[in-house]
């Protein structure tokens, strides 16, 4: 019986343990970062967002940026203190394409090879990225910022990186 109980505890001890080590964002019950299966199915759409225009957003609204660093297809926000703040947009679980609506362009759309063999979407080159100080879609808090070693810009529908800085962060129609 001694044996039992030990094994027992520690089957109690372990599912403790894994339970212990999710974080999830009580706004979306999300984990805080989310894997390709947590991410539902990728659309790529526009939205005009105060002076920087009509950039792409996700299938959520929210804004997608690019990292400087990255440079066209190359993923380096990999370590946990940046994906953290600046989380990369996944494709499904199954790795297929995201696909485009509104003014994006299907044929900018791809992938790349991102954290822990996930795959990131990338659009015209460029891997993307949401920013966890945008509280809600429509909104481009993390405009040319400087953080994690780079400047972060928001994407044009056209594939180019739109450099000039929100002068308001208000949130727009259009697009979406």
């Amino acid at each position: 019986m001694k044996g039992a109980a030990a094994g027992a505890l520690m089957i109690g001890a372990s599912l403790l343990v894994a339970s212990c080590g999710s974080s999830t964002n009580s706004q979306t019950s999300k984990p805080s970062t989310a894997t390709p299966a947590q991410v539902a199915a990728s659309t790529l759409y526009t939205r005009s967002i105060g002076s920087l225009g009509t950039v792409i957003v996700n299938g959520h609204g929210r804004t997608l940026y690019a990292f400087t660093r990255d440079g066209a297809s190359k993923v380096t926000c990999t370590t946990p203190s940046c994906t953290t703040v600046w989380r990369p947009d996944y494709t499904k679980g199954s790795w297929s394409m995201a696909t485009a609506s509104g003014r994006a362009q299907a044929a900018l759309i791809s992938s790349d090879p991102g954290p822990n063999g996930y795959r990131v979407i990338t659009y015209d080159g460029w891997p993307l990225y949401t920013y966890v100080g945008d509280s809600e879609g429509g909104v481009a808090t993390g405009q040319a910022l400087n953080s994690s070693g780079g400047l972060w810009y928001v994407i044009s529908p056209s594939g180019k990186i739109i450099k000039a800085a929100a002068a308001s962060s208000s949130r727009s129609g259009g697009g979406y």
